[in-house]
């Protein structure tokens, strides 16, 4: 039986059909739905870990432990991860372990375009990349046979184009491998010098019987064309778009493994063309590849160059050109900026953060979407966890200076994922910093998916709850308090009195997230036309609900939720 699928669907199905036991991850767009739809399988143990890094470290225990195993990713996460997969390349596993890492080409929801290439080939941890869906559930089942065969956990690379795709998948029954033995040996699992230098030499050894194996390996293959013209080295994505471009006008080189990669192969398909094109999303990987064993007359980066995708549109405008027209339209349409949510409970909070002038260490979640106009609240993000390290050594740099006008923002999952430990510095090393942790009660950035603070884990079945109150003063932190973010007055005064006070203290803002289907909404507010004087104090909450009609604002009764920060808002008790 065949069914349409998404790419990260497909994976999950892979990880069905091979007999994975043991599934742990950390959701990234755009890999999560892999493991919220590995979940739906009984057979699998599926959980949310704090962090990328746990999620590793839990699959590779897996893995040891005799379990065929999976832990999931985007691609800033690997390196969280790093510390693990540098070392269980050296380790290698018991049973089979798969990693998946999503790259987000493009940054659709992303803070970079980092290209995990590199740390399949720094790891030297062995790598393939599907083109669609099919081939997401056949590369996870074959991954998992050469895992064990070569001792090695296996990378797949997924990009957002093929996780978030659909094509035709095969739907086959469930391989159920008995759990293999665990014996004690420590010259294979005890990563300390002594045996780890012998562990490196097998690495070594590992990585030429890859190299051997990538030039036989069914996953790269050789699409020859009578017609063509030239040919073309690609990978991933990039092939969809090859073909949809050049159709037969190209003899294509696909490489389903891309890290080792093949080079007789290489090689030969070189020598077949006088021009060799390799298009690659990223870096040009691939293509140095290629001029280090000696295919010089290939072209790829000084025509395609290192930033976002490669469509058809950009292909076939390069190598034939053609460029394509589109159609115009008689209107312009206004853009519509990501925005935070009608009822969104961090909107208050950053409001009162601009209305005070306080320079703000940002972090990765919706609430990022403070640093957008007309609030524009936030002045640095980085990465995960890190506003709150940030602000510390801000505040260090700075002193007095800063210390009682700046304030780190950071996500209730996020500061389990990675702001633990900045908070513990913050105590630890002395400093007179202000944290708010704003606490809506889900991952709200990936699609609502449960974390260590929500009391349920991915099944959705109860679990224990960190309470972040008695965590932060567990830390360390002797001033705690929580307020509501719908109240403008009283948050605005705790951040006041927290900023005064010279030590660290935390700022818990809880509300949850509007769009939770447990949360109950007010009635929506409206306008008072007469009242109202258009003097547009609303408009700068930047709520989605609230436009200007008239000179008169508006209020949508289908967004509102009736939070009420507009109300408080307005002078003139226009809204109501």
């Amino acid at each position: 039986m065949k069914k349409l699928m998404l790419g990260n669907e497909a994976f999950a199905r892979g990880l069905y059909e091979a007999g994975c036991r043991v599934v742990s991850s950390y959701p990234g767009t755009p890999s999560t739905e892999i493991t919220e739809e590995a979940a739906k399988y009984d057979e699998i143990y599926a959980e949310w870990a704090p962090n990328e890094k746990v999620a590793m470290e839990t699959a590779l225990g897996a893995s040891v432990a005799g379990a065929r195993s999976f832990c999931g990713m985007k691609h800033v996460g690997l390196n969280v991860a790093a510390d693990p997969l540098y070392t269980a390349a050296y380790t290698g596993v018991n049973a089979g372990m798969i990693i998946a890492v999503a790259d987000d080409q493009g940054m659709h929801s992303s803070q970079n375009e980092q290209d995990s290439r590199h740390h399949a080939i720094a790891s030297k941890v062995p790598m393939l990349e599907p083109s669609d869906s099919g081939e997401c559930k056949e590369f996870v089942k074959k991954a998992f046979e050469l895992s064990e065969e070569f001792d090695t956990p296996f990378i797949i690379r997924m990009s957002t184009r093929v996780a978030h795709s659909q094509s035709s998948v095969e739907m086959l029954d469930r391989e159920e491998p008995e759990l293999k033995e665990y014996t004690k040996n420590p010259q294979k699992y005890v990563m300390m010098p002594a045996y780890a230098k012998g562990r490196h030499v097998f690495v070594e050894e590992r990585t030429k019987k890859l190299t051997e194996y990538a030039e036989v390996c069914p996953f790269n293959r050789t699409e020859i064309s009578e017609t063509a013209e030239f040919g073309v080295i690609t990978n991933g994505a990039a092939y969809q778009y090859v073909k949809e471009a050049l159709g037969d006008k190209a003899s294509v080189l696909k490489l389903g493994m891309v890290n080792p990669l093949p080079v007789k192969l290489i090689q030969d398909f070189a020598k077949r063309y006088e021009k060799i094109y390799v298009i690659e999303e990223l870096d040009g990987i691939i293509e140095q590849h290629c001029r280090n064993i000696g295919a010089n007359n290939v072209q790829g980066k000084e025509i395609f160059g290192y930033i976002g995708e490669l469509p058809q549109s950009v292909i076939a405008e390069k190598l034939l050109g053609i460029k394509k027209e589109y159609a115009q339209l008689d209107e312009n349409i206004p853009i519509r900026p990501p925005v935070m949510c009608a009822g969104c409970p961090h909107r208050g909070l950053f409001y009162c953060l601009k209305k005070l002038g306080v320079t703000v260490s940002g972090d990765i979640g919706c609430y990022t979407l403070g640093a957008a106009a007309p609030l524009n609240a936030i002045d640095t993000t980085i990465c995960m966890g890190a506003s709150i390290s940030a602000l510390h050594g801000f505040n260090k740099a700075r002193g007095n200076e800063s210390e009682h006008k700046t304030v780190a923002v950071i996500g209730d999952s996020t500061f389990m994922h990675s702001g633990m430990t900045g908070l513990v510095n913050i105590a630890y090393n002395n400093s007179n910093s202000t944290v708010i942790i704003l606490d809506n009660s889900i991952t709200g950035m990936t699609g609502h998916q449960q974390n260590p603070t929500t009391g349920k884990n991915l099944r959705g079945d109860p679990a224990a709850a960190v309470n972040l109150e008695e965590l932060c003063r567990a830390i360390g932190i002797k001033r705690v308090r929580v307020t509501d973010p719908y109240h403008l007055a009283e948050t605005e005064q705790a951040i006041k009195e927290e900023l005064a006070a010279d030590e660290a203290s935390v700022i818990i803002s809880r509300r949850p997230c509007a769009l939770l289907k447990y949360v109950k909404h007010n009635p929506p507010f409206r306008v008072d036309t007469d009242k109202c004087v258009g003097c547009k104090a609303c408009m700068k909450l930047g709520c989605p609900a609230i436009s200007i009609h008239g000179k008169k604002a508006v209020i949508d009764h289908t967004q509102c939720v009736g939070c009420g920060i507009c109300k408080e808002q307005c002078k003139f008790g226009a809204i109501e």
